[in-house]
């Protein structure tokens, strides 16, 4: 059991992270836009393409956030637990102004049990595409749940190859949805920014309805960190979103790529892939403070 809450106990000497349980947790020095916890155990869900073997505790995430000065978080429910969002709701129940949450649900999710997530603090639904057929986002049981999450004030976050940008974010769009698209929008190795998926990315800026993470560049790469290629999709990112609808994500525990990356190297790209310090705090602070709605 986690004993560890807002201003609630104080942590002994020894608890990790213990300066980020005793500080402020209304004033906000960076946001972490994209991590996971989980342990193992776990009920997973029947239809997924992997399964971790490790735990990704709470007590290591805040671990790292306070070693990176990072003061709020906003976490997402691992594509393999499925709908069942009861262990992360945990973590935003016990910190209420430190983190949000990104939830997922389907078709079928009741009114009440969107306003018990809306309760804890989830203030958005994820499509993860990734391996899976398109589902028709215009069929009315889509329609139906988009209208619940525009009446809450929630966003769609969309996870897919870029090649699947369009046929994923124009429905949302015609539905009047907010959109924010995972990790660079997932380009092809090869093609990286010049991938017509990704330009049709940029090209959707202009509605001012689409945000981005910059985040886990190394799922957009071969046997990478990914720092290059995503200073090349950042600079243009940057060009047609502004830092106002950009956001950074740790992605951790950085998930079948932690050979590859850990958190530290996570945050210093982000010096690199937007080196002006001013459009830097933007992504870090004020964006991700709006979109998720930290007070």
């Amino acid at each position: 059991m986690i004993d560890i809450q807002d201003q609630t106990m104080q942590p002994q000497a020894t608890t990790p992270g213990s300066q980020w349980y005793d500080a402020d947790p209304t004033r906000i020095t960076a946001i972490d836009a994209h991590a996971h916890v989980f342990v193992r155990g776990l009920p997973l869900a029947q239809q997924r393409r992997h399964a971790p073997d490790y735990d990704a505790t709470l007590e290591d995430y805040v671990a790292h956030l306070s070693a990176h000065g990072v003061s709020h978080s906003v976490l997402v429910q691992p594509s393999f637990l499925g709908t069942d969002n009861s262990f992360f709701l945990d973590v935003l129940r016990r910190y209420p102004k430190r983190f949000r949450g990104v939830a997922v649900v389907d078709c079928e999710v009741s009114e009440s049990e969107l306003a018990r997530l809306d309760h804890a603090g989830v203030v958005g639904i994820r499509l993860n595409l990734i391996g899976l057929p398109l589902p028709e986002l215009s069929a009315p049981d889509w329609r139906w749940l988009f209208a619940r999450v525009n009446a809450l004030g929630w966003h769609v976050e969309v996870h897919c190859e870029a090649q699947d940008l369009h046929a994923a974010i124009a429905p949302l769009l015609q539905q009047a949805c907010t959109v924010v698209v995972d990790h660079f929008g997932r380009p092809d190795p090869h093609s990286a920014a010049h991938d017509p998926g990704f330009q049709y990315l940029l090209s959707v800026a202009a509605t001012g309805r689409v945000w981005v993470k910059l985040s886990a560049a190394y799922r957009s790469i071969v046997n990478s960190d990914g720092t290059a290629i995503g200073a090349t999709l950042a600079s243009q990112l940057v060009a047609a979103f502004t830092p106002e609808r950009l956001v950074w994500g740790s992605d951790w525990p950085h998930t079948q790529h932690q050979q590859l990356i850990d958190y530290a190297r996570t945050r210093q790209a982000l010096d690199q892939w937007v080196p002006d310090a001013a459009q830097r705090e933007s992504v870090l602070t004020s964006s991700p403070r709006a979109l998720y709605r930290f007070k």
